[in-house]
C-alpha cells in the first residue's frame, strides 16, 4: 500500500505562475458566481457553496472584470497554486496532513483544495518560495 510519504515523493509539483484570489459571497450568490466561473473558463478555478457562504477561486486578473457584478463580496488576493500532479488513491490516508505538517514547519499557511484525483494548495505569494522549497526538500528526504 502506498504511504503519504511515497505519494509525495512520486508527485510532480506543478504551478502556473498565476496570482489567484479568493472571493467570499453570501449564500444566495451561487448562481451569479457560477456564471462568473463559466465566463472566465480558466483551467484552474473553484466554486464552493455551503450553508453559510459561497467561495469563488479565480485568477486575480479575471476578478477585476467581474467584481462589480457580485456586490456583497470580500476578496483575499495574491495566492499562488501548487498542484500535486499525481493521481491519488481514494484510500490514501494522511496526504494533506503530511503536506500541512511540512508547510507548518516552514511557517507557511495554506488553503487546501481537493479535486477528484489530485490535491492542490494555495499559498500566499509571499510564502510561495518557502513552500516550494520545503516541499521539494521533503520529496527528497529519506525519512
Amino acid at each position: 500500500m502506498t504511504t503519504s510519504r511515497d505519494a509525495l515523493r512520486s508527485a510532480q509539483l506543478y504551478t502556473d505562475d498565476i496570482l489567484y484570489c479568493l472571493v467570499h459571497l453570501p449564500p444566495g450568490a451561487i448562481t451569479a458566481a457560477a456564471g462568473v466561473l463559466a465566463e472566465i473558463g480558466t483551467p484552474f478555478s473553484a466554486l464552493i457553496a455551503d450553508k453559510d457562504e459561497v467561495t469563488l477561486l479565480v485568477p486575480q486578473e479575471a476578478w477585476d472584470d467581474f467584481a462589480r457584478r457580485l456586490p456583497d463580496h470580500e476578496v483575499q488576493a495574491g495566492y499562488r497554486l501548487i498542484t500535486f500532479d499525481l493521481v491519488l488513491d481514494m484510500n490514501l490516508v494522511g496526504f494533506l496532513a503530511l503536506v500541512s505538517q511540512i508547510l507548518a514547519g516552514a511557517g507557511v499557511p495554506l488553503l487546501a483544495l481537493s479535486a477528484y484525483q489530485r490535491d492542490h494548495i494555495l499559498v500566499q505569494a509571499a510564502h510561495f518560495d518557502a513552500a516550494w522549497a520545503a516541499l521539494r526538500q521533503a520529496q527528497s528526504s529519506e525519512d
